[in-house]
């Protein structure tokens, strides 16, 4: 990994858990707050209320690289442990990478994986209470109509 990935890798994540934490957002309040009690010492002019339009905008735009960054990553690591166990299960390893592939393909991988979700649904209906069938049912209905809209658009 060359040296400003690993760099910038390293300052996302210590970032994004720094960020995470309620002292920061104690700490967010606290400047809001004294941005506000400062409001009539500057009689809440044009300069005083850009200082904190130029905070929040600067702040917004760095965070939403940094948690972007962080997601990608946290996707991709997710994504390989689902990868491993399907390739130690007994489950179909052509799923494995399908991320890559088109919204077309991804849409007929599903269709196909909802072909069988009604069987499911019958199965677990037999076995359930009064109640949860009435769930099952409704879930039921919804599968095969999100299936239907697929197979039209």
């Amino acid at each position: 990994m060359p040296k400003l990935s690993l760099w910038f890798s390293q300052a996302a994540s210590a970032t994004s858990r720094f960020t995470g934490r309620p002292s920061a957002f104690l700490g967010c309040c606290l400047i809001v707050l004294i941005w506000a009690a400062t409001g009539p010492m500057f009689h809440y002019s044009d300069t005083w209320q850009l200082v904190i339009n130029t905070g929040t905008t600067i702040v917004t735009f760095l965070m939403v690289f940094l948690i972007q960054n962080t997601q990608n990553r946290d996707n991709a690591a997710v994504q390989a442990k689902l990868d491993e166990l399907i390739r130690a299960s007994r489950a179909k390893n052509e799923f494995i990478g399908i991320e890559h592939l088109s919204d077309t393909e991804l849409d007929e991988i599903l269709e196909q994986c909802e072909r069988h979700r009604p069987e499911v649904l019958r199965r677990a209906e037999a076995r359930a209470s009064s109640e949860r069938k009435a769930e099952i049912r409704t879930a039921r209905k919804a599968a095969t109509r999100r299936a239907s809209t697929r197979k039209r658009a």
